[in-house]
Parts: C-alpha cells; structure tokens; sequence
C-alpha cells in the first residue's frame, strides 16, 4: 500500500513519513484490511499523526496508538 496522501502534507521530514506508512500498513494487516469504512482508515491515520507529533517515531509503537483511538489493544 502507497502512502496516503494525509501523511504527505502532514509536515514530517520522509523518515518520519515513512515511519507512518510502515505504522498505517501494520494496523491495516492486523484488522485484515479487506474493505474497512474509510472512517476507521482515516482514524488510524490522524491518530498516528498525532503521535508522531509527540516525538514517537516506532512504526509498532504508532500502530498501537492507531489501535488505542478504537479503545482496544493491537490484536
């Protein structure tokens, strides 16, 4: 899966960027990401953008955050 757009204007330098992607791709495998409503996608988006914007720069540890925003732990 390509980056997504909302990380690409999110003002991160491409390491952090990428770090991001790794994170959105991970949480996505572990949902098994066969057609989730784009709402739970743009969630997990912003909500690793907004702990990257703390200085979190762990692709695992972003992926949980995503997960953390649902109110569960990462599967």
């Amino acid at each position: 899966m390509g980056l997504l757009p909302i990380f690409l204007h999110a003002g991160f330098d491409s390491e952090v960027t990428a770090a991001m992607g790794e994170a959105f791709n991970l949480a996505c495998e572990s949902l098994h990401d066969g057609g989730q409503p784009e709402i739970v996608r743009d969630t997990i988006a912003r909500q690793i953008i907004k702990v990257a914007g703390t200085g979190e720069r762990d692709p695992k540890r972003l992926c949980a955050s995503a997960f953390e925003a649902f109110g569960i732990e990462r599967p």
